[in-house]
């Protein structure tokens, strides 16, 4: 099993909080892991990335090349097509369709989306919405996280493990919000 993820989005929307939790659930699972992340001007609405790089064999380095990744998950669709060279031929595509406009020149929404699903293998939908429906807007990130865990070759349950592990601290309400969401990614990942 090996699976190289990057994921990516803007910075406050939670990209990194998957990394850990799937970072977790992997070492449950035994996996190798290695991670790098990229912040950026992360604390000022900049774009956040994180190379994760998941296999039952050991890995020699942290960096997915270009060419390289099975898989980008994002929760900005911007973000997601800025990472496309990354994508491995036969490759997914996780994103939410909500743009996140800090830019002057964000690109046309309608055309970015139009581009977004076009390509093959690619999941998108409103991730904010699916949240509100079933726990809350900050929880869109465990909605992605839940539309692309079928594709990150760690099983479900020991990502819901790793949900339980990283929002522990803060209470069951919490945790049972973030494990709603992620189900709910789940769901309309399979739709």
């Amino acid at each position: 099993m090996k699976t190289d993820i990057i994921l990516a989005g803007v910075g406050g929307q939670g990209i990194l909080s998957i990394a850990t939790i799937l970072g977790a659930a992997a070492l449950a699972e035994n996996l190798h892991l290695k991670q790098a992340e990229v912040h950026g001007m992360s604390q000022r609405g900049g774009d956040v990335m994180s190379c994760l790089r998941l296999s039952s064999d050991p890995i020699a380095s942290d960096l997915i090349p270009r060419g390289g990744a099975d898989l980008i998950v994002s929760l900005e669709p911007m973000e997601a097509l800025r990472y496309l060279p990354y994508l491995a031929p036969g490759g997914r595509i996780v994103s939410s369709t909500v743009p996140f406009v800090n830019i002057g020149n964000y690109p046309d929404q309608e055309e970015l989306l139009r581009e977004l699903r076009a390509l093959h293998g690619t999941i998108a939908f409103d991730m904010d919405e699916v949240a509100k429906e079933v726990a809350t807007a900050r929880s869109s990130n465990m909605v992605l996280l839940g539309a692309c865990a079928p594709f990150t070759g760690v099983a479900p349950e020991a990502i819901e493990d790793g949900i339980r592990t990283v929002f522990g601290a803060k209470g069951a309400k919490i945790v049972d919000a973030n494990l709603a969401a992620f189900r709910a990614g789940m769901e309309r990942a399979k739709a």
